[in-house]
């Protein structure tokens, strides 16, 4: 009998020994043998994930991430101003701080009267032909010129600012430039012209530029006693060049009604 269990402390004895070789071996091979990938660890539960640090809202000193950069004739981005995504369009330039306005082509329209614009709170210059009133929607009041080809017409509109007013009313009008493009071709860029302070408000030219066509435009805002400003905006493309001197016409004959 003492023999059997000498043999069984034998064997239990090898098996331990051979375990632990097999163990060294394993660890061995895992450091000497080539490196493999990683899995990531799984994400941490909501309900376990740490909580959040208090949300702050953007201002226009604060940086925007990059990520939520506004892209050329977007809607304002998440945690971007309004001018904050003027400055990121590629559209539209700089505006100078002082531009003198360059002389057009042309002799100015002559006019027969007002139209005013109760909505808006302003009155704008009747233009005689080849202008004419046309459905003002959705403006509250239009004047166009005969369509010439396949191109965009010259028009002449007025409504409340479509857009967010501004504390400076050069401000506003540089953003009202910008809507005014959806009213070209796509492809459309601005080029400046002229700027100049104005009673109750701004006045802004500029060229439009798509493609090997362009047209030359202006945007007047001006404080009218509403709830938001009024905006004149005019455009005359290069087919209709011998009216371009209408917008000079037009712009000194915006008046705010009392």
């Amino acid at each position: 009998m003492r023999v059997v269990y000498q043999v069984v402390a034998v064997v239990a004895a090898l098996a331990v020994v051979v375990a632990g070789g097999l163990a060294v071996a394993l660890l061995a091979g895992a450091d000497e043998g080539e490196a493999r990938p990683v899995a990531a660890p799984p994400a941490v539960p909501a309900s376990s994930a740490p909580s959040a640090a208090p949300s702050v809202t953007p201002s226009a000193s604060a940086a925007p991430s990059a990520s939520a950069t506004p892209q050329p004739g977007s809607t304002i981005a998440p945690g971007y101003t309004a001018l904050e995504a003027l400055a990121a369009d590629r559209r539209v330039p700089r505006l100078p701080s002082r531009l003198k306005m360059r002389t057009l082509p042309g002799k100015p329209i002559a006019t027969s009267g007002t139209i005013k614009d109760a909505k808006a709170g302003v009155s704008v210059p009747r233009l005689r032909g080849p202008w004419k009133r046309y459905g003002a929607a959705p403006f509250t009041s239009r004047q166009v010129l005969p369509k010439t080809g396949a191109g965009p017409r010259g028009m002449l509109v007025s409504c409340p600012v479509p857009i967010e007013a501004q504390e400076r009313p050069r401000d506003t009008a540089l953003l009202a430039a910008r809507w005014t493009l959806n009213h070209h071709p796509k492809g459309a860029v601005i080029r400046w012209l002229g700027s100049q302070p104005a009673k109750n408000g701004w006045t802004l030219y500029y060229q439009v530029k798509y493609g090997k066509r362009s047209s030359v435009a202006a945007v007047a805002v001006r404080e009218a006693d509403k709830d938001k400003p009024a905006m004149v905006f005019v455009s005359i493309p290069d087919t209709q060049k011998k009216r371009w001197a209408d917008l000079r016409r037009v712009m000194s004959g915006v008046r705010v009604l009392g």
